[in-house]
């Protein structure tokens, strides 16, 4: 596993415990960083940043395209899975959308079920397809 991926799996890792908690990723992140033995890498922290800024807006775009889901009932581990990669599709330069999008698919097929990466990706596919449209 590239240092990228366990970044972005340690990132989903403080999403998905944030979530469940109802507190901040972010709070999260700072309180890992005390313990020693805890690693922290930069790009986690470039993730948990960034789809806490972008936060209001990720989950609107969730709401629009995850057809016939309500966000409340969607798997919290898909929830945050969408998150991270929407976040990634729309606001990261150093991420190409094919990487965002098979990062994402890799996460939902080792963490969630078939269906949720079926799911995943269409919802990141559509996305990705009218990003130049988004109103950022």
């Amino acid at each position: 596993m590239s240092a990228r991926s366990k970044a972005r799996k340690t990132a989903l890792d403080l999403l998905y415990e944030a979530d469940i908690r109802k507190s901040s990723a972010q709070s999260l992140l700072l309180q890992r960083q005390d313990q020693v033995e805890y690693l922290i890498r930069d790009f986690t922290k470039e993730l948990i940043a960034g789809v806490e800024e972008h936060r209001r807006k990720i989950d609107e775009l969730i709401v629009t395209y995850s057809q016939g889901w309500d966000m409340d009932r969607m798997p919290v581990i898909d929830r945050n899975i969408l998150r991270l990669s929407i976040f990634e599709l729309l606001w990261s330069k150093e991420v190409p959308p094919a990487v965002a999008i098979d990062e994402a698919l890799e996460l939902a097929q080792t963490l969630s079920t078939d269906e949720s990466s079926k799911y995943i990706n269409g919802v990141l596919s559509k996305i990705n397809e009218i990003k130049t449209d988004l109103a950022l």
